[in-house]
C-alpha cells in the first residue's frame, strides 16, 4: 500500500495523468464515433448480402420443391413401381417392361429439370438401379457417378426422411440427394453440390472473399483451403453476422435451406467492407492515431529529459540505502540543474562514506574490548573451581588423582592462556571440553559420564573459544547431583539456516539428564532477557550469548529448551567457516 501511494505521488504519474486527462476524452469520442460508423457499414453490408443469400436460397429451395413435387407424384401415381417389388421369376417379363417404361419416363422428364443431374429408381428387393443423367459426360464419368449413387443406396437409409434433401460425401466430392420410399422402391434425385454454387460466383465478395456451401453440421463443401489457411470458424446462427479469421478478418453470413440439410455461407473480407467508410471517418481514425503517437512522444521526451536523471538518482539512493556506499552518479549529458545535483550528490555521499568508516572502526574497537571483557569474566570462574578440586584431593591424600588432575589442569589453562584469539577450531574446543569433563569425573567418581560426537568434516571449523565448555559447565553447576548418575551428550553435525539454505552451517547440540531449566530462567533465556540473579547465576550462558551475537550478528541461532525425556537442552547453529 505504501509503494502504491508513493507511485501515485510521483512526478511521473502526475505529469502522465495530466496528459491522459486531456487526450483520452478526445480520443475516446473519436474512437466511439469511428466504431459506430464501422458498425453501421458492417450492418449495411451484412444486410445486403444476407438478402442476396436469402434470395438465392429461396430460388434453390423452389427448384428443389419442384423436384420434390415430381418425386411425390411419381411415387404415388406410377404403378410400375409396384412391379419392381416383385422378384418372382415368373413375372420377369413384366418386371423388364416396367423397368423400360420407368427408364423412358425419367429420361424424358429430366430434361425439364435442368437444376438436377440425374433421377434414379432403386429396387431394394432386387437391388436393381435405374438411373438417367442430365448432362453429357464420358462413360468413365458416368460410371463413377453411378458407383457413388450405388454406395449411397447401400448406406443405412432408415435415418433419411421423405421430405428432406441430404448431403452425401464420396471420394472427396459432395452431392445433394432426395429419396421417396414406396414400399421397397426408392425414387430419388441427385445433384452435384458444386453445381448449386455456380450462380453465386457472379456476386462480388472481393478478391479473397467467397461463397460456400456447408452441411448443417457446418462442414464446408467447397473453399476448404480458404477456411483452413485463414482459420475461419464456422458457427451456428449467432445473429446477422460475425467476424472470424486469423491474419484477415472475414464477415461470415449464413442462410439455411428450408428443404435440405445444407446452408449457404458468404465470406466477405473485412478490409473490403471498411473501404466503403466515408472520408471523414478515415480522418477521425488518423486523428486518433496521431493523438496516441503524441502521448508516446511526450512520454519519451519527458522520460529522456526529466525522468531518467531522477530515476538514476533514485536508483543510486536505493543502492546506498542497501549499504553500497561506493555508488556514484556517472557523468552524463543532462540539464544544468541535474548536473549540479549529481555533483553535489556524489560529494555528499563521499563525505558520509568516510564518516561511516570512522564510526565503524570505533564500533569494532568497542566490540573487541567488550569481547575481551566477557572472556575474562569466564576464566576466573573455572580457576576458583579448579583450586577447590585440588584442595579436596589433597585433603584425602589421593596423590595419583592429584597428578592426573594437575595434568588436566595444565592442559586446561594452557588452552585458556592461548585462547586470547577470537576463534579456535571445533576439534580444539571439543578436546578442551572433554578435558574439563574429565576433571569433573575425577572430582565426582561414578557420578558423571559423557559422550562427544563430531563429524570429521567439521573438526576444522572455527568457533569462538569456551562456547561449548561454558554450556557444559552450566550443566555441571546446576544439574550435578550425587543422587543419580549424570550424563552429558555433545554432538556436532552439518546443518543449514531456513532463510539461507545455500550457506554451510553446523549444529552443536548439548543435552544432560538433569532436572532441566527452571521455567522462569528458561523464559528469560528464550526471550533474550539477562538471567542474572542476586548470586550471579547463569551469567556464563548470558556471556556466551553476547559473544556469539557480537561475532555473528544475525548469522547465529541459539535455542534453549527442556528435553521431553528430562534434562536441559542447548542447540547452537553457527556458520561452518573452515580454517
Amino acid at each position: 500500500m505504501t509503494t502504491f501511494r508513493a507511485h501515485l505521488n510521483s512526478l511521473r504519474f502526475k505529469l502522465l495523468a495530466v496528459i491522459v486527462l486531456i487526450i483520452v476524452p478526445l480520443v475516446t469520442v473519436l474512437l466511439v464515433n469511428n466504431h459506430y460508423a464501422v458498425q453501421v457499414v458492417r450492418n449495411g453490408v451484412a444486410q445486403t448480402n444476407a438478402n442476396l443469400l436469402s434470395l438465392y436460397m429461396g430460388q434453390i429451395d423452389r427448384n428443389l420443391e419442384q423436384v420434390d413435387d415430381y418425386l411425390y407424384d411419381l411415387s404415388q401415381l406410377n404403378t410400375d413401381l409396384i412391379i419392381l417389388e416383385n422378384t418372382d421369376p415368373a413375372a420377369e417379363n413384366d418386371y423388364l417392361k416396367a423397368k423400360i417404361r420407368l427408364n423412358n419416363l425419367i429420361s424424358n422428364e429430366i430434361r425439364y429439370y435442368k437444376f438436377i443431374d440425374l433421377f434414379f429408381i432403386y429396387s431394394e428387393a432386387s437391388r436393381d438401379l435405374i438411373m438417367n443423367q442430365n448432362f453429357g459426360a464420358s462413360l468413365e464419368e458416368r460410371e463413377a457417378v453411378k458407383a457413388s449413387v450405388a454406395r449411397m443406396l447401400q448406406d443405412d437409409k432408415s435415418s433419411y426422411s421423405n421430405k428432406r434433401w441430404y448431403i452425401w460425401k464420396d471420394n472427396g466430392n459432395f452431392y445433394l440427394f432426395h429419396m421417396v420410399k414406396v414400399g421397397k422402391v426408392y425414387v430419388g434425385a441427385w445433384v452435384n453440390a458444386e453445381k448449386i454454387m455456380v450462380p453465386l460466383s457472379l456476386i462480388d465478395f472481393g478478391k479473397s472473399g467467397a461463397a460456400l456451401l456447408a452441411t448443417e453440421r457446418l462442414e464446408p463443401i467447397n473453399h476448404l483451403d480458404l477456411i483452413e489457411s485463414q482459420s475461419i470458424e464456422l458457427k451456428p446462427d449467432t445473429g446477422p453476422y460475425y467476424l472470424s479469421g486469423s491474419s484477415v478478418k472475414y464477415m461470415v453470413i449464413g442462410e439455411s435451406s428450408t428443404r435440405g440439410d445444407f446452408r449457404l455461407i458468404a465470406l466477405i473480407p473485412d478490409d473490403i467492407i471498411l473501404e466503403k467508410l466515408p472520408f471523414m471517418q478515415r480522418i477521425a481514425s488518423i486523428i486518433s492515431v496521431i493523438a496516441c503517437l503524441f502521448v508516446l512522444l511526450f512520454v519519451f521526451f519527458m522520460r529522456r529529459i526529466f525522468l531518467l536523471p531522477i530515476n538514476r538518482m533514485l536508483s543510486a539512493m536505493r543502492r546506498i540505502r542497501d549499504g553500497k556506499w561506493e555508488t556514484r552518479l556517472q557523468e552524463q549529458a543532462a540539464s544544468t540543474e541535474f548536473e549540479m545535483m549529481n555533483e553535489t550528490f556524489n560529494s555528499m555521499i563521499a563525505e558520509i562514506h568516510d564518516l561511516k568508516i570512522h564510526v565503524y572502526e570505533e564500533k569494532l574497537n568497542l566490540q573487541k574490548a567488550e569481547l575481551k571483557h566477557l572472556q575474562l569474566q569466564i576464566n576466573p570462574h573455572f580457576f576458583l573451581n579448579s583450586l577447590n578440586i585440588i584442595y579436596n584431593l589433597a585433603t584425602v591424600k589421593d596423590f595419583a588423582l592429584i597428578q592426573e588432575m594437575t595434568k588436566c589442569l595444565v592442559a586446561y589453562f594452557r588452552f585458556m592462556f592461548r585462547s586470547s584469539s577470537h576463534l579456535v577450531s571445533l576439534q580444539e574446543e571439543l578436546k578442551h571440553t572433554e578435558n574439563y569433563l574429565r576433571i569433573q569425573q575425577l572430582r565426582f567418581p561414578d557420578c558423571l559420564s559423557y559422550r562427544i560426537e563430531c563429524m570429521e568434516d567439521l573438526k576444522g571449523a572455527m568457533i569462538p573459544p569456551l562456547v561449548v565448555q561454558t554450556v557444559v559447565e552450566n550443566c555441571i553447576k546446576h544439574a550435578m547431583s550425587t543422587d543419580y548418575p549424570m550424563e552429558i551428550r555433545i554432538r556436532a553435525d552439518a546443518s543449514c539456516m531456513p532463510d539461507k539454505p545455500e550457506a554451510p552451517y553446523m549444529r552443536i547440540w548439548i543435552v544432560d539428564n538433569g532436572p532441566g531449566f527452571p521455567e522462569a530462567v528458561l523464559q528469560q533465556l528464550q526471550t533474550g532477557e539477562e538471567p542474572v540473579s542476586d548470586q550471579g547465576e547463569h551469567i556464563g550462558l548470558w556471556n556466551m550469548k553476547r559473544r556469539l551475537r557480537l561475532l555473528y550478528q544475525t548469522d547465529v541461532a541459539i535455542r534453549f529448551a527442556n528435553a521431553a525425556s528430562g534434562g536441559a537442552e542447548v542447540e547452537l547453529q553457527l556458520p561452518a567457516v573452515m580454517s
